[in-house]
């Protein structure tokens, strides 16, 4: 049975010790988790198989962005490893996202998810100017979010706080992937463009990826049972 939260804890450690310790703390019922950069890069797809045995469903948060036939190559391997999301830069353009929709339809009962990265949510506009882009987050999330529906696309990685435009632009259906996720009187951190969870649900987001206030918790269990029971999810 498919976990029920909408939450995804972030598994951002440098090793897959800490990671697998951190994550026999929490509940795959309560939760899914995500690998990324740092703990793929040092662990490899075996983290992905220890995470699996331990009943997780993952996103492999690896923002893929190269040439078409390297990143449909990519998402396939990790639709084939079994991971519940992948996601790839929208960044890259049609031709790169349609290729990967296209290798994943390929697939037989595939169920991966597909999501393409808009604006990070550690940017904001002075961070766009600087790469040449002559918009607001908002107004470049909205031109990257629809290019990758049209491309095939299940959806989007973006900040709570465009999720409500996006929802109303593209359809409830599109499912928004929201980083940027800090309970009330949470530390910021590096993050610019942040949303409570309860707030984020409300704009439209379907998941929501919570690191540090979960895994540098005391108790990350009673933290994320909260969050669950915050948001009407009892488990």
């Amino acid at each position: 049975m498919s976990c029920q939260s909408p939450i995804v804890v972030a598994l951002d450690y440098p090793t897959m010790a800490q990671s697998i310790e951190m994550a026999k703390r929490l509940d795959p019922n309560q939760c899914r988790v995500k690998v990324g950069k740092e703990l793929y890069t040092t662990a490899g797809p075996a983290i992905l198989d220890s995470l699996h045995a331990l009943g997780f469903e993952v996103f492999l948060d690896l923002k893929f962005h190269d040439i078409p036939n390297t990143v449909a190559n990519a998402v396939s391997v990790a639709a084939k490893a079994g991971v519940w999301m992948v996601n790839v830069h929208a960044s890259g353009g049609r031709r790169m996202m349609e290729a990967s929709a296209n290798a994943l339809q390929q697939l037989p009962n595939n169920n991966t998810l597909l999501i393409a990265v808009t604006v990070l949510t550690s940017m904001d506009q002075s961070d766009l100017v600087e790469v040449g882009i002559d918009a607001t987050p908002e107004q470049h999330v909205k031109r990257l979010a629809a290019l990758a529906k049209s491309s095939g696309m299940d959806g989007v990685v973006c900040s709570a706080q465009e999720s409500k435009m996006l929802s109303t632009e593209l359809g409830k259906d599109f499912v928004l992937v929201t980083p940027g996720i800090r309970p009330t009187g949470s530390d910021q951190g590096d993050q610019k463009r942040i949303m409570t969870p309860t707030d984020a649900m409300a704009a439209g987001s379907h998941y929501l990826v919570m690191g540090r206030p979960i895994t540098q918790a005391a108790d990350p269990i009673a933290v994320l049972t909260q969050a669950n029971a915050d948001l009407g999810i009892l488990i």
